[in-house]
């Protein structure tokens, strides 16, 4: 669109301020299991039919379809008599729960409880700290507290990190070869789906999930079968506990939760028990060095904003913080998806 056509009637802004109404159509069709009902039905079917086996109305649930087949995650089907509904392809392979790359649980996560964060955006701008309090009447003074608040919301909060690795795992994993480093401990590493990918990639390798005993439960309970050979747990915080020595430690979505000096705290005990040849790799969100983008990592920090104490970074930031902690060799892998890949060594 011309600058000129712009500025005569703003398009880009409309689309802005009504962006939160196709985020909770989403939001709707996946809670009520709009995509996993049509999959089930081996058939399109009419509002009517999805209505009932849903238990909504009927005028509702066609509205809800309409609106999905305009922002192309349904497709509609007209006959002589009614219109008939099926999902995608796209909606098939990230909305149904039963895919390997599924969405869903991300997408609950961001309803749920980003959604009511985001409500306080205006607050944590000009308080410069996040909303936990406001949104859900917890203290954010323990920060993984307010997050892992109970076993409903920690199991929320790890299905979300599941789904991400799930389809952004593999390009981080193979971002630089890692076949050297033989014990790896994911630092944080929650469901255990960066892991898994890591030791289906270097099957040479093993990997400690090290995290709060809590998660670990919840990861052993749900998430990381017997049969994942090459995977085991270590039960600790990472900021009070001593870290086991290992040639590589993985802290993938991080950093960001953190300030500066709470990130260089955690990367110097991290240095100090790197073995000599070993490193740490650091999966985030980059920003660029120029402040144009991305606007996803951009939008990131505004998240760190008002769930946590950190923020997302540029490549110099954390450049800048493993030199400070110790490390000499930084390489950096853009994926051109939402996480990018740093790799430092001792």
């Amino acid at each position: 669109m011309s600058a000129l056509h712009e500025a005569q009637y703003p398009q880009r802004i409309l689309d802005y301020m009504e962006g939160f109404l196709i985020s909770k159509t989403l939001f709707t069709s996946c809670e009520l299991g709009v995509f996993d009902f049509l999959l089930a039905s081996r058939r399109p079917l009419s509002a009517a039919e999805v209505a009932e086996g849903l238990g909504t109305s009927r005028d509702g649930m066609e509205r809800l379809l309409s609106a999905c087949v305009g922002l192309q995650l349904l497709t509609a089907h007209h006959s002589h008599a009614d219109v008939l509904y099926s999902n995608t392809e796209m909606s098939r392979m990230y909305l149904t729960k039963c895919s390997p790359r599924s969405l869903y649980h991300s997408i609950l996560y961001s309803s749920s409880t980003l959604y009511l964060c985001w409500n306080y955006l205006t607050d944590a701008v000009r308080e410069g700290r996040n909303q936990h309090e406001r949104a859900f009447g917890v203290s954010s003074g323990d920060l993984f507290g307010a997050v892992y608040r109970s076993d409903e919301e920690t199991l929320s909060f790890m299905q979300l990190m599941n789904s991400i690795w799930n389809i952004c795992g593999e390009d981080i994993v193979m971002a630089f070869d890692l076949s050297p480093f033989k014990t790896i401990y994911d630092l944080g590493g929650c469901s255990g789906a960066l892991a898994r990918r890591c030791v289906t990639a270097y099957p040479g390798c093993c990997v400690t999930i090290f995290d709060l005993p809590k998660v670990v439960r919840m990861s052993r309970e749900h998430f990381i079968s017997q049969e994942n050979e090459g995977i085991l747990f270590f039960e600790g915080d990472f900021f009070r506990d001593p870290l086991p020595e290992a040639d590589l430690y993985i802290l993938a979505r991080i950093l960001h939760d953190w300030t500066d000096s709470r990130s260089l705290e955690l990367l110097t005990k991290v240095y100090q028990r790197c073995r000599t040849g070993g490193g740490v790799l650091l999966v985030e969100a980059l920003l660029h060095e120029d402040n144009s983008g991305p606007v996803t990592a951009q939008l990131y920090s505004l998240n760190m904003l008002v769930q946590t104490e950190g923020r997302e970074r540029k490549t110099s930031e954390y450049a800048a913080l493993l030199t400070a902690a110790g490390f000499a060799s930084i390489q950096v892998r853009r994926t051109g998806k939402i996480y990018d890949a740093i790799l430092a060594t001792k």
